[in-house]
C-alpha cells in the first residue's frame, strides 16, 4: 500500500462519523409516491416523456434530453403519473417534477444484462452510462458520460476514485466500500476502459480502516490499481486536492482535472456505472446517510430517487426535540432546507439534522478583522476575506481579479472565521452576478 498522502492547507473539523459509520446499508420502504425532478444534473433539464395519467414502470425513461451536457431521468417505481408541475428542490429552487403514485407492484422494465461487459467498446460503455442517467453522486451532479468524453487533445492517463468522504457526518461512501468493494472496483475498471486508461487509484481517508482493508483486498491482484490512504483533513475529497495528494499534479487556475490528465469519480458513481453497464440498471436509487444528533435513529439507506425527505426522516424515528436545522448533504457544502417535502435526488449524499448545540449561526456576523485565518486554510490559495468584502460592497467585477471562480465553496474559510462571516454565501452572490 502506498504512503499516506495529502494536500496543502485545509482544516480539521469534528467529523462525527461515529453516528452512522457502523450502520449497515438498509433499503428504505417503497414510497407511496415519488417526486422526480427533470433537472437533477448540471446542464439543460430533461423534457418530460410522459403525460398525466400514464402508467409507468420502474426504470422507464420519463424525461429525455438531446443536449450534450444533460442527463435523462427514470421512474424509480411503477405506478401512475398524477402531476407534472414545479416543486421545491434541495437547492431551494422550484423545479419541474414528475409525480408518480405507486401501484405497489414495483414492476420494472427489462434491463439488458452484459456479463461480458469488459469486452464492450469505450463508446458503447459511455452510451450506456448516458442512457442510465448517471451523474456525479458526490454532490456536483455533472453528467458522467460528459466527464468521460474529454476533448481529444486532453490525454487522460489516470482515473481516481474518490473514497475520501471528507465531509463531516457522511458515511454512505464508507459503507459502500465496506459492503460492495468488488462492485466499486469493477466500476473503476469500466471507467478506465471507457477512457483507454491503464492506471487507477482509490483515495480513502485513514479514518476508514475497514474500507481501506476491503478495497485493498479486492485490488490485491490488480497491478495497475492502487489504494491510497489519505490524511484526515478537509477538503481532502475535493477533486483538485485529491489529484494533488495522489498524483502530485496541480490543476491550473480556471483549469479542470482533465488539464492534468486525470478523471476523478465518486465511489457511488463508480457503483452506479457498474450497475448500468453490467446489469443495464439506470440510476433510480442511491445510498444516503441520515445522521446528526437531531435524528433519532441515524442510518445509511438505499433510497428511491424522488422519495420525500419527510418520509425518510420518519423511517429513521423522526426528529428529536431541539432539532434546529436540516441540511441536504453535509455541514460544509450542503444546503439548509426550509421544508422536508423535498425529494431525494441523484446528488443527495446525506440528510443531516443538527441540534442547537451543533449549529453555529452567522446571523450576527461582524466586519472582517483582517486576521488572515481564511487565507491560511484556503486549499486553493485564495484570499477569501477580500472576495467576501468585495461581494459585500457589490464590487462583483473586481472580485474576478482575485480568482473568484477558482473557489469551489468548500467552506473552510467560514469555518475558521472569528467574525462568523458567511464567506461562502458572499462568494456565491458574486459568482451569480458576473460571468467567468
Amino acid at each position: 500500500m502506498a504512503k499516506m498522502a495529502t494536500f496543502d492547507r485545509g482544516i480539521h473539523p469534528e467529523y462525527n462519523k461515529e453516528l452512522a459509520s457502523g450502520k449497515t446499508i438498509t433499503d428504505a420502504k417503497l414510497p407511496q409516491r415519488v417526486v422526480v425532478p427533470v433537472s437533477q444534473h448540471i446542464g439543460a433539464p430533461a423534457q418530460p416523456e410522459v403525460s398525466i395519467g400514464d402508467e409507468v414502470k420502474r426504470g422507464q425513461v420519463i424525461g429525455s434530453t438531446s443536449g450534450f451536457v444533460s442527463s435523462p431521468v427514470h421512474s424509480s417505481l411503477s405506478g401512475k403519473v398524477i402531476t407534472i408541475a414545479d416543486f421545491p428542490s434541495t437547492a431551494g429552487k422550484m423545479v419541474q417534477s414528475i409525480v408518480i403514485e405507486s401501484d405497489g407492484k414495483d414492476e420494472a422494465v427489462t434491463f439488458n444484462e452484459h456479463p461480458d461487459y469488459m469486452n464492450l467498446g469505450p463508446d458503447e460503455i459511455k452510451n450506456m452510462i448516458k442512457e442510465a442517467g448517471i451523474v456525479g453522486m458526490g454532490g456536483a451532479a455533472f453528467p458522467t458520460n460528459v466527464k468521460l468524453s474529454p476533448p481529444k487533445e486532453k490525454k487522460i492517463d489516470a482515473v481516481i476514485i474518490n473514497g475520501a468522504e471528507c465531509e463531516p457526518y457522511l458515511t454512505a461512501d464508507h459503507r459502500l466500500m465496506v459492503e460492495h468493494p468488488k462492485e466499486v472496483v469493477e466500476g473503476l475498471k469500466i471507467i478506465m476502459k471507457s477512457l483507454g486508461v491503464h492506471e487507477g487509484h482509490i483515495g480513502i481517508e485513514v479514518n476508514k480502516p475497514d474500507a481501506i482493508e476491503a478495497m485493498s483486498d479486492v485490488v490485491s491482484g490488480e497491478e495497475n490499481i492502487t489504494v491510497w490512504p489519505l490524511e484526515i483533513k478537509y477538503p481532502q475529497g475535493a477533486e483538485k486536492m485529491l489529484i494533488r495528494a495522489v498524483k502530485g499534479r496541480e490543476v491550473p487556475s480556471k483549469g479542470l482535472p482533465m488539464d492534468v490528465g486525470v478523471v476523478v469519480q465518486n465511489v457511488g458513481t463508480a457503483l452506479a456505472v457498474y450497475d448500468a453497464v453490467r446489469h443495464g440498471k439506470p440510476l433510480i436509487e442511491r445510498v444516503v446517510t441520515i445522521t446528526g444528533n437531531g435524528i433519532r435513529e441515524p442510518a445509511n439507506m438505499n433510497i428511491r430517487i424522488g422519495t420525500l425527505m419527510s418520509e425518510v426522516v420518519e423511517q429513521c424515528g423522526g426528529l428529536v426535540e431541539g432539532a434546529v436545522k436540516v441540511i441536504a448533504g453535509g455541514p460544509m457544502m450542503g444546503f439548509a432546507q426550509w421544508t422536508l417535502d423535498v425529494p431525494v435526488v441523484k446528488g443527495t449524499s446525506g440528510i443531516l439534522v443538527m441540534t442547537e448545540s451543533e449549529y453555529v449561526t452567522s446571523d450576527d456576523y461582524t466586519a472582517c478583522i483582517r486576521c488572515g485565518s481564511c487565507i491560511d486554510v484556503c486549499p486553493m490559495g485564495l484570499n477569501p476575506s477580500m472576495l467576501s468584502i468585495l461581494s459585500e460592497k457589490e464590487f462583483f467585477e473586481e472580485a474576478k481579479d482575485y480568482n473568484l471562480f477558482d473557489c469551489f465553496e468548500c467552506g473552510s474559510c467560514a469555518f475558521v472565521c472569528p467574525s462568523k462571516r458567511p464567506m461562502v454565501q458572499f462568494i456565491r452572490l458574486a459568482k451569480s452576478q458576473v460571468k467567468p
